[in-house]
């Protein structure tokens, strides 16, 4: 166990300031009436088996803010649960009551890329090092939020001359909670389950409204407010020059990881950034070991090659870090005997003493207080270092701007072209508008062009490259070809740790064109979009019904919308022409109303108003929809309700132990399993090569929809129902099934089966990878679909298709195309998926399936695929 003496005593106590800093230390009257976090919370922060919840944090920090001129508190949104989110200000008095000049002197050298020696060296002078914490995005990962009244308390109290310059060159910003929904929740489990056999287990379901640990995977799509209120703070508002975010890891390994991150790296990143992460990370590691720390890791586990984590701020100019802890169980010691201590991944091969490991923790008892200790030292370590190299810091951050803008003048890529008329104009809008929030310009053309032999009309939309966040453009716009690397030549290639493909027009469907000459001609002719961007059709007087293209994925969301107020709703037969436009089937009509204007308010591309019109339709009505979401933290399920709740569409939350009740059909039209497990799902157990494991959740939430849920499924289909799944829950349906009818046991095996792991054997892999698909022309499933799109897969399901026989049938409405079948990303013999099936149709007596080899909502990144299910929740 570490000593719990003073976390500032300890940072400097191997220094040369040691004397003046205890002459100095000493609190006077200037702290009187600045209370303590013990005084505030009842209890020392970090005290085993305490945890306090996002509320008294937030109010012992105003307190904070009000019986000191060291800090400020600001507000930057709210959580997707609806509570206010605060970045906290601590530096020296006077940089407090100067940040908003300070902000500017950020802003200017982060984004003008014009400014004189002269000019720079003046901001330089003036500006101070800038350093972002974003504590405990994972709310399980509790120890950053509950150490933030220490080490915000201990900087405001501490009066030592050399913490005073430190606190006059910098200033540190703090968000207390990335996730105070989250943290609540695991607050609120832990009490509950404290001081009974089950104190220290996992919560159920997932940590946020939404999406849980996946929180740390949205930093491209920006889809939830908590990651919009950070990246505001680096992309458009504060632009702080160093950030850290962090987390904890597992328990039996090193007992902290700092920077510089493992292999692979990206390659569109500056040198420059990973340089700074050196020096940040080594003298963290120095002066961590030196104040008594032991198992300080780097270069270890975590690399660094994909921006879809808050660290996604290195693509901007950003000295952007990850930290890492090793948990307990919440605040619930643990002993760790020597036998335990492992090493996993990249870096370390064995727990011992290494370049990357110097002084490894030897075991025993590990406390919520250590990792306390371990975080402030990793944040006064990072404060002196950001002090230190102030000047050399910030005049990086300008001359980085300045190197990009010129890479963007002289470099190809030069632009990315995105024609206005797409096949999905709402991607098109939503793309757009998306950039802006990552602080990146977007011009539309004025007038006709012709650039490398193709002609490009006005109001078309221009990205250019010659912009300080270069990096970040060419990253998110460019197909993905991972950084393969090896740990020795010709040897092992280093797996990614997440997936390999991320591009937005890729992943929209929106087609980009990559420009790579120079054309001045055209950048004369460019006028800055104005934000928000919108594709909007003036509302004439008179109307009759508004018509919405099949091929916007935003129809449907007015065609929801439009359903929830009650209004009438149709879906076109057939393919036809309106005032020279071509409509595909399955295109809405939906009837004047009085609420029209709350169906409209939402959208970015305007419908086309029409009096009167020639074509077939049919009436729809929304479904009545069971979606299954598992307890084991199911962030498929989570990100489901959100692009559900996103596209109004309405549905009942049910969890697996909920099928075991019958008559599914009197309350439900259709029953959707998201990704996870058949294991889980039938059983509430895990279950790896063969071998079950017994979670640790409470034993209520471990049930599962056994064998009598199971049959109820079955039987719902067979009786009419619909059935949607994809990717590990449709395993749910391979293999020999069996259900009980009119007194007899039917059995029966659906007309296809999963081929993955033989695939697998053969050579098969993908670890997250844009695959070239090709789909099945005017079935429902695929209204308003291009003949060919690029799929979201992870190698595993896929299909392969057989004769069916008695009451069964099958389609396959989507396929692996014959050739070239990776887009963007990383396989390996993804030639074996040739022509192979991706999507299924099936159905069974009276009722339907749809089986996807993916998720057609990954992580609500991948809108070329929604509209796959938003048809399958409306086939009729």
């Amino acid at each position: 166990m570490i000593n719990k003496s003073s976390a500032i005593f300890n940072f400097f106590q191997n220094s040369r300031f040691t004397i003046i800093f205890f002459l100095l230390i000493l609190p006077g009257n200037i702290n009187a009436g600045i209370p303590s976090p013990h005084s505030h919370f009842g209890f020392k922060p970090g005290e085993d088996y305490k945890l306090f919840k996002y509320e008294p944090l937030i109010e012992y920090l105003e307190k904070l803010n009000a019986a000191s001129n060291k800090l400020s508190m600001k507000q930057v949104g709210y959580s997707e649960m609806g509570k206010p989110l605060y970045t906290v200000f601590v530096s020296s008095e006077e940089n407090i009551a100067n940040l908003d000049k300070l902000k500017n002197i950020n802003r200017e050298l982060a984004l003008n890329n014009e400014l004189t020696s002269e000019q720079q060296d003046s901001l330089i002078s003036k500006g101070r090092t800038f350093l972002f914490l974003a504590m405990s995005m994972h709310a399980n990962e509790v120890g950053p939020a509950q150490a933030t009244p220490d080490i915000v308390y201990e900087l405001i109290t501490s009066d030592g001359r050399e913490f005073k310059k430190i606190l006059d060159n910098t200033v540190l910003m703090i968000m207390p909670s990335h996730n105070p929904d989250g943290m609540n929740m695991i607050v609120e489990h832990y009490d509950k389950y404290k001081d009974t056999p089950y104190d220290g287990s996992r919560m159920p379901g997932v940590y946020h409204k939404y999406v849980g640990h996946n929180i740390n995977r949205d930093f491209i799509t920006l889809t939830q407010s908590e990651n919009q209120a950070v990246a505001r703070i680096y992309n458009t508002e504060w632009f702080p020059h160093v950030m850290v975010e962090k987390h904890q890891m597992g328990s039996t390994g090193p007992r902290y990881f700092v920077s510089p991150p493992h292999d692979p790296i990206a390659e569109n990143v500056d040198a420059g950034i990973w340089n700074w992460m050196r020096v940040f990370g080594s003298r963290a590691l120095t002066e961590m070991t030196e104040a008594g720390l032991k198992g300080i890791s780097v270069n270890y586990l975590f690399d660094d090659y994909w921006p879809g984590a808050t660290t996604t701020s290195i693509w901007k100019g950003v000295i952007g870090m990850l930290s890492e802890a090793a948990s307990v169980n919440l605040a619930s010691p643990i002993y760790i005997e020597p036998n335990e201590l492992r090493t996993i991944g990249k870096g370390l091969g064995e727990y011992d003493i290494s370049i990357n490991f110097p002084k490894p923790w030897p075991g025993g008892w590990w406390r919520l207080s250590d990792i306390l200790e371990y975080e402030k030292q990793n944040t006064f370590s990072y404060l002196k270092t950001a002090s230190i190299h102030r000047k050399e810091i910030l005049k990086f951050r300008n001359e980085y701007c300045k190197r990009e803008v010129k890479k963007g003048k002289n470099k190809p890529p030069f632009y990315y072209i995105m024609p206005k008329k797409q096949h999905d104009q709402s991607e098109l809008a939503d793309l757009v508008n998306l950039l802006n929030k990552h602080g990146i310009k977007t011009h539309q053309l004025k007038e006709e062009v012709e650039v490398e032999n193709r002609q490009y009309n006005p109001g078309d939309i221009v990205v250019t490259l010659a912009q300080p966040f270069r990096a970040f453009i060419k990253e998110i716009m460019e197909e993905q070809d991972f950084p393969a690397r090896h740990y020795t030549p010709g040897g092992e290639m280093i797996r990614p740790y997440d997936i390999t493909s991320w591009s937005l027009p890729l992943h929209k469907g929106v087609e980009t064109i990559e420009v790579n000459t120079r054309n001045l001609k055209m950048e004369e002719l460019l006028e800055e979009t104005k934000s928000p961007y919108s594709i909007q059709t003036e509302k004439p007087k008179e109307y009759e019904h508004l018509l919405f293209t099949a091929t916007n994925n935003e129809s449907y969301k007015a065609a929801f919308k439009a359903m929830h107020k009650g209004l009438a709703v149709y879906r076109t037969k057939s393919s036809f022409e309106y005032e020279g436009n071509r409509y595909p089937k399955g295109s809405f009509i939906i009837e004047d109303h009085r609420n029209i204007d709350d169906v409209l308010d939402q959208l970015k591309t305007g419908p086309t108003f029409i009096t009167n019109i020639n074509v077939e339709t049919q009436q729809i009505q929304h479904p009545r929809i069971a979606l299954v979401e598992s307890w084991f933290h199911d962030m498929d399920g989570g990100w489901t309700r959100y692009i559900f709740d996103t596209y109004n569409i309405s549905y009942d939350a049910l969890r697996p132990e909920d099928l075991r009740e019958e008559n599914l059909l009197n309350d439900y039209d259709l029953v959707i399993f998201t990704d996870e497990s058949k294991s889980v799902l039938l059983n509430g157990k895990y279950e790896r090569n063969g071998r079950v494991i017994i979670p640790r959740y409470p034993p209520e939430y471990t049930k599962g929809m056994g064998s009598e849920g199971h049959e109820n499924i079955l039987t719902f289909i067979d009786n009419g129902g619909k059935v949607i799944a994809w990717r590990r829950s449709a395993k749910l349906f391979t293999g020999p099934l069996s259900f009980e009818k009119d007194d007899e046991k039917q059995e029966f095996q659906l007309p296809f089966r999963d081929i993955s792991d033989n695939l697998a054997n053969e050579g098969l892999y993908v670890p997250g990878s844009l695959l070239k698909t090709k789909i099945r022309e005017d079935h429902p499933v695929t209204l308003g679909m291009p003949e060919t799109i690029g799929v979201f897969h992870r190698g595993s399901p896929v299909f392969a298709t057989s004769i069916p026989y008695f009451d069964m049938d099958r389609r396959v409405i989507a396929s692996f195309a014959k050739n070239e079948i990776l887009i963007s990303g990383y396989a390996e013999k993804e030639d074996l998926l040739a022509e192979k099936p991706a999507a299924v149709w099936l159905s069974k007596g009276e009722g339907q399936m749809i089986l996807f080899t993916f998720n057609p909502q990954f992580r609500a990144s991948t809108p070329v695929t929604y509209k796959l299910l938003f048809n399958a929740l409306l086939m009729n």
